[in-house]
């Protein structure tokens, strides 16, 4: 199955104001990760400009249709998302 990077330009203040929708995003998160969609997935730090999820499912699609729900994306706190193919050539399971 491929695996898939869903990269997040953050907006400057995204840490003031992710606090409101944190938990939302968590859940999407953890219920994508449950299905075996989501592998790892965070915010760049220092400074917090960027996030990365890695998926490994079926079709780009499905990142895509994370992001089209995800309240950080909906509510303005990323300023644009993108969907890359990745080609992984070492795992460690």
């Amino acid at each position: 199955m491929p695996y898939f990077l869903l990269f997040y330009d953050l907006v400057d203040d995204y840490v003031a104001r992710r606090t409101e929708f944190r938990q939302e995003h968590l859940r999407l998160v953890r219920e994508a990760s449950a299905r075996g969609e989501i592998l790892l997935a965070g915010a760049l730090a220092e400074p917090a400009d960027r996030a990365v999820l890695a998926f490994r499912c079926a079709g780009r699609e499905t990142p895509e249709a994370f992001a089209k729900q995800d309240p950080y994306v909906v509510n303005g706190l990323v300023k644009k998302w993108e969907v890359r193919l990745w080609n992984n050539v070492v795992e460690n399971a």
